[in-house]
């Protein structure tokens, strides 16, 4: 059963928009069909029960467009993102969130693959920096690089422990002329003033401070050093 260009009215929420599509037997929208939405947004996939799931593109007046998976009127499986600032989110959604795993490619060329929780960057994932050709491998939590890492450039890397998007504490920065660089990223927070009667402004100023040099050695990936139970094992191991 279909209808070609109907009105809708709906008793609670009133005009509803445009529909041309299949329709089931209680003259729900069910199956492929086109919808104009109030707003001016459109649709064209699937439905079930009069909800869109399935596959479908959904296009935004503002200019921005979906096309995926849906359940119950949610982007939630596999689907493309395109925002109208010309960045774009392939991958996983649950229930209109990112979430997952997904890359997302950003205005200024940056990207970032890896893994989503609530729409941030959240657990392993690579952020590439577009301009400089380095890169960040490791951990995320809330959209900022935490826990593990490592900030790899052309000649030489980077490898520690992150917070709030800084490297803090030990670590060492891996040469390709095959030595190592060993020391500790020390975090200070330093007051500002902008006029004599401005609000001191905080900043965090970062200062590297080397310790010693050696050859190259080997250093645990940021998911061995987040799963306490290989960690463990590892122990063990070494313990024999």
């Amino acid at each position: 059963m279909s209808d070609v260009g109907s009105e809708e009215f709906d008793e609670d929420r009133g005009y509803i928009g445009e529909y041309e599509g299949d329709r089931n037997e209680a003259e729900e929208r069910h199956g492929f069909g086109k919808a104009v939405l109030p707003n001016g947004d459109t649709y064209e996939g699937q439905y079930e029960k009069g909800k869109r799931s399935g596959q479908g593109t959904y296009r935004f007046k503002n200019g921005a467009r979906y096309v995926g998976d849906y359940h119950q009127n949610l982007k939630h499986g596999q689907g493309t993102f395109y925002y109208p600032d010309g960045s774009k989110y392939e991958g996983s959604w649950v229930e209109d969130l990112r979430q997952g795993h997904g890359v997302y490619t950003y205005p200024n060329g940056d990207t970032y693959d890896g893994e989503w929780l609530r729409h941030v960057r959240n657990g392993q994932g690579i952020y590439h920096y577009h301009d400089t050709g380095s890169q960040y491998k490791g951990s995320w939590m809330n959209g900022k690089m935490e826990s593990a890492g490592e900030i790899i450039h052309s000649n030489h890397r980077y490898q520690g422990k992150f917070v709030n998007n800084s490297p803090s504490g030990p670590g060492k920065y891996v040469f390709d002329i095959g030595c190592e660089q060993h020391g500790e990223y020390l975090q200070t927070d330093q007051e500002r003033r902008e006029g004599e009667e401005d609000e001191p402004v905080s900043t965090t100023v970062l200062k590297w401070i080397p310790k010693s040099v050696t050859g190259l050695t080997l250093w645990p990936s940021a998911k061995e050093t987040s799963d306490p139970e290989k960690g463990a094992a590892s122990a063990e191991e070494d313990g024999n």
